[in-house]
C-alpha cells in the first residue's frame, strides 16, 4: 500500500478529544482516593518520596516523580487541573498519534474515524480526566505501535531504537505495559522478527530490574480480588465487537508490512487476556491497567466504520444509522463520567463530612487503617480531633496511609476518649480480619454506642460516644 502524506484533519481527532477532557475536567471539585494518593505523594519531599518508594508502590514511581515536579511547576495553580491535565493531553496525543496509525494502515478517514472512537470510548474518556498513570501508558503505548509501523517499512536501526525507547519509557510508568510486546509480535512479519526480537529484548532487560524490584511491593495490590463476572462480561463484550468490526475487513498485509488486522486485534485482545491467566494464579487483572488495548478496539471500529462507508445504499445508511445512535446512547455514560458518582468514593465529601462531625470530637479513628486516605488531600478535616491509632504520618513513614501503634496502645487512647469519629467503608463492604482492626472494631462495640452515622459517596462518617451521652 503506497504512503499517503497525512492530512490535516487528523487532528479533529485531538480537537475531539481535548474538548471532550476539559469538559468538566474537575468533576464538581471531587477526586477519589487513588488521585488522593498521586496528590500526596506528588507533594511530598524528594527524600520522602524515594523512602517511600523503597518500601510501597514503585510500579508508580516515574509517574509521581513527573507530578511532583509538575506540581513545583505550577505550585499556584488549581491542584485539580494540575493533576488532571497531563491525563487530558496523553489521551488527545494518543487519539492523534492513533489517526496517524490508521492512516498508514487503511488510509485517511479510517485514521480520522480511528481516532474519533478511541476519544468517544468510555473507558478512554474516564482515564482521561484522572489524576493517574494510565493515560500516559496508553499515549506512550499508541506511539510505540506507530513506530513499530515506521520501523518495519523503514528497516533501519534508529527507527528500531526509537520504538524500544518509547515502548521502555512506557513500561516504567507502568510495568504492565510490557504486555503490548505479545501483541506487537503476532502483529510483526516474518522479516521484521529478528530486529523486533532485539528491540523488545532491550525493553524487556530495561523493565527487568524495576519489575523485580515491585514484586517485593505484591502486598500493594493484595485488594485485586478474582476475576468477577462483570470483568468477564465487559472483556467478552469488548472482544465480541473487536471481532465483529475485523470479521469486515480484509486479513493480508502487504509483503514487509504491518496490517491493521494483524496489529489492532491482538492489541486489544492478548494484553487482557494474558493478566486475566495470570490472574487466575495471582489475581492482578484490572482493566484499566491495559486501557491501551482500547487503541485496538478503535483501530478496528474506524477501519470498519470506512469501509462501510465505501459501501452503496443501505449499507451505509445503515452504517451512518447505527453510527449516530452509539454516539447518542454514549451520551448518558459520558455526563455520568463528569460527576462524582462516576467513582468508587469521593475524598472532597468525606472530608467535608468529617470537618462537621468533628465538632466536640476528641478523637478520629479509621476502619481500616488505608482509609486514611480520604484525609490525605485536607488534613485539617480531622486537625482537632487526635489521631486514635496513628504512630507516624503517611510522609514522615515512608508509607501511604502511615504507621499505626499497637492495639494495646489503640485500647488505652480509645478509652480515653468520650467522644469519637470513626471513618469507615459502606455497609455491606467486607472488613479487615487482622487483629489490629479487629481490636478497634471491638472497642467501639463494648464501650460507645453510635450516635449517628452520615453515609457519603464510598464511605460511612459516624460518630461515636459513650453509653448515654450521644
Amino acid at each position: 500500500m503506497a504512503r499517503r502524506r497525512p492530512r490535516p484533519h487528523a487532528l479533529a481527532p485531538v480537537a475531539l478529544s481535548l474538548a471532550l477532557g476539559l469538559w468538566g475536567v474537575r468533576r464538581e471539585g471531587s477526586l477519589w482516593r487513588d488521585e488522593a494518593v498521586t496528590y500526596d505523594m506528588a507533594r511530598r519531599g524528594l527524600p520522602q518520596l524515594g523512602r517511600t518508594l523503597e518500601r510501597v508502590d514503585a510500579v508508580h514511581g516515574l509517574y509521581y516523580l513527573l507530578m511532583h515536579g509538575l506540581f513545583r511547576v505550577f505550585a499556584g495553580a488549581d491542584p485539580l487541573l494540575v493533576l488532571r491535565l497531563p491525563s487530558v493531553l496523553a489521551v488527545a496525543a494518543a487519539a492523534g498519534t492513533l489517526a496517524l496509525l490508521g492512516h498508514r494502515l487503511a488510509g485517511p478517514r479510517a485514521g480520522l474515524l480511528s481516532g474519533v472512537v478511541f476519544a468517544l470510548l468510555p473507558p478512554v474518556q474516564r482515564y482521561a480526566q484522572e489524576g493517574r498513570s494510565y493515560a500516559l501508558v496508553c499515549a506512550l503505548v499508541v506511539w510505540a505501535s506507530y513506530l513499530l509501523v515506521r520501523a518495519v517499512e523503514s528497516r533501519t536501526r534508529r527507527a528500531w531504537v526509537a520504538y524500544a525507547a518509547v515502548l521502555l519509557a512506557g513500561c516504567l510508568l507502568h510495568e504492565f505495559a510490557v504486555l503490548v510486546l505479545a501483541a506487537h509480535a503476532v502483529a510483526v512479519p516474518r522479516a521484521a522478527r529478528r530486529a523486533w526480537a532485539r528491540a523488545a529484548l532491550a525493553v524487556a532487560v530495561g523493565v527487568a530490574a524495576p519489575a523485580a524490584f515491585s514484586v517485593g511491593q505484591s502486598e500493594q495490590v493484595s485488594w485485586i480480588g478474582g476475576i468477577g463476572a462483570g470483568a468477564l462480561v465487559g472483556f467478552a463484550g469488548v472482544a465480541a465487537l473487536g471481532t465483529a468490526c475485523a470479521a469486515l475487513l480484509p486479513r493480508g498485509r502487504s509483503a514487509g508490512r504491518v496490517g491493521l488486522v494483524p496489529l489492532a486485534l491482538p492489541l486489544f485482545v492478548l494484553p487482557g487476556l494474558l493478566l486475566l491467566l495470570v490472574s487466575l494464579v495471582k489475581p492482578l487483572y484490572v482493566d484499566r491497567y491495559v486501557l491501551y488495548g482500547q487503541a485496538g478496539t478503535a483501530l478496528l471500529a474506524g477501519a470498519a466504520l470506512d469501509r462501510l462507508a465505501r459501501a452503496g445504499g443501505l449499507i451505509r445508511a445503515g452504517a451512518l444509522l447505527a453510527a449516530g445512535a452509539a454516539v447518542a446512547a454514549l451520551l448518558p455514560v459520558a455526563l455520568h463520567l463528569r460527576t462524582p458518582q462516576s467513582r468508587v468514593d469521593d475524598v472532597t465529601a468525606v472530608a467535608a463530612a468529617v470537618r462537621a462531625a468533628a465538632e466536640g470530637a476528641d478523637g478520629v479513628l479509621y476502619l481500616p487503617a488505608r482509609r486514611r486516605v480520604w484525609s490525605l488531600v485536607d488534613p485539617d478535616s480531622v486537625r482537632g480531633p487526635r489521631d486514635l491509632a496513628l504512630d507516624r504520618g503517611p510522609a514522615d513513614s515512608g508509607t501511604l496511609y502511615g504507621t499505626e501503634v499497637a492495639p494495646s496502645v489503640v485500647r488505652s487512647r480509645v478509652l480515653a476518649a468520650r467522644r469519637i469519629v470513626v471513618l469507615r467503608d459502606p455497609a455491606g463492604q467486607p472488613v479487615d480480619a487482622t487483629p489490629q482492626e479487629a481490636a478497634k472494631r471491638r472497642l467501639l462495640a463494648e464501650h460507645f454506642e453510635e450516635c449517628g452515622t452520615r453515609a457519603v459517596l464510598g464511605a460511612r462518617v459516624s460518630v461515636y460516644a459513650r453509653p448515654g451521652r450521644c
